[in-house]
């Protein structure tokens, strides 16, 4: 609608007509500001906003100011409003009906809080049954190993087998509950890095120690090489081993037999960088963006399973630690894994820099009060000769 300087109405359209329910014959007759205002009140009765309007239009001002906002109506409809100075004196207001948007938006945040709370409800769900099931998993493995103690009695061939088959499916299955407690720990924001000066030897040692015996029954070699000045790191000794583990564990089960798989180690410039290859059937560069999802799992002809958890707690723990993972892998041809971890804790780096920072900062100090004393010294005594 543009309004002329004496506040009277000149133009309009249906839109206008049609939000404020305004009969076309009344607005023909060129109402004043005032009139509309009145009968457009019936829908929304805020003054402040209507006398805004109205000085907007009506005003004598030399400097007119344009006005804008937004009105949620009684019948649920919203308008956004706004007046434009017109360079003759005139004013254009405008009103766009945005009920429609706004009821879309409502209704995308009201499904982002219902998936937000869904999938809180999952966490808790998922870590609640982990956590039921692993007090009677723990209890079969106890007695497991109790059972195939010499003292308890003596069993028979198949009888360790079938002892053999129960202990090693139960740590398996508890190994995926703990994978999925440390998930919903991770979600939840609750873990906390135990940080700690580790050996680097000792590390690789006790990763290698959880797949020696199925390297071995597949045939595989371990190959370890580890440079002579990567010798300690700082970082939480538990979460560390399991993403060797974890890494190793996917080397070998991936490896076709009789192969090699190469775990090497070594610094570069404030970092700690673990590298474990393998040749076996490699990742195709499709699946590869995919291998760091949740249950993700591709077994590929291989005698490998999992649920498909291991490299993505791997690389939740890695940035927990403010490291970088990155996999490179070949169909057929074999994968290898390079991890990157910082040497020291970074609050402990930025500690030696504020540590080294105010040394410097006290001798420079002190060699600014001495310069001081020499100059006062100097003044004090006689000066001959020429100064450049």
């Amino acid at each position: 609608a543009v309004f002329a300087i004496d506040g009277r109405l000149k133009l309009f359209n249906t839109a206008f007509t049609k939000i404020w329910h305004l009969s076309a014959n009344m607005l023909e007759t060129e109402p004043h500001i005032s009139e509309i205002v009145h009968q457009a009140r019936i829908l929304f009765e805020d003054v402040d906003t209507w006398n805004n309007l109205t000085r907007a239009i009506a005003s004598f001002s030399d400097e007119r100011e344009p006005v804008k906002g937004q009105m949620l109506r009684p019948d649920n409809s919203v308008i956004d409003y706004s007046s434009l100075p017109l360079p003759d004196g005139a004013t254009l207001l405008t009103f766009a009906d945005v009920t429609d948007v706004k009821r879309y938006e409502r209704a995308l945040v009201e499904r982002n809080e219902a998936l937000v709370v869904a999938d809180r409800l999952k966490n808790q769900f998922i870590g609640h049954v982990s956590y039921e099931l692993r007090t009677p998993l723990t209890a079969i493995i106890g007695f497991s190993d109790l059972l195939s103690a010499p003292h308890i009695g003596t069993l028979n061939e198949k009888q360790r087998e079938y002892l053999a088959d129960i202990t090693s499916s139960s740590k398996t299955l508890l190994a995926i509950i703990d994978d999925i407690l440390d998930l919903t720990t991770m979600d939840a924001g609750d873990i906390e890095l135990e940080r700690e000066q580790l050996s680097v030897r000792e590390t690789i040692e006790s990763a290698i120690a959880g797949v020696q015996d199925r390297a071995e029954r597949k045939g595989l070699i371990l190959d370890i090489a580890i440079a002579d000045d990567a010798e300690t790191f700082v970082g939480d000794r538990a979460r560390i081993r399991q993403v060797l583990y974890n890494l190793l564990s996917n080397a070998v089960g991936f490896s076709h037999e009789d192969g090699v798989v190469l775990l090497t180690c070594w610094r570069d410039d404030g970092t700690v960088i673990f590298q474990v290859e393998d040749r076996g059937i490699g990742i195709s560069e499709a699946e590869q963006d995919r291998v760091f999802e949740r249950f993700e799992s591709k077994s590929k002809g291989s005698q490998h399973r999992g649920v498909g958890l291991g490299l993505s707690i791997v690389k939740n723990l890695i940035e927990l630690h403010g490291g970088e993972m990155i996999l490179q892998s070949q169909e057929d041809v074999g994968t290898r894994v390079t991890v990157c971890l910082p040497e020291r804790e970074t609050a402990t780096i930025e500690t030696d820099y504020n540590n080294s920072t105010d040394e410097a900062l006290a001798l420079a100090s002190l060699e600014v009060v001495e310069a001081e004393d020499e100059a006062k010294e100097a003044m004090a005594s006689p000066r001959t000769g020429t100064h450049g």
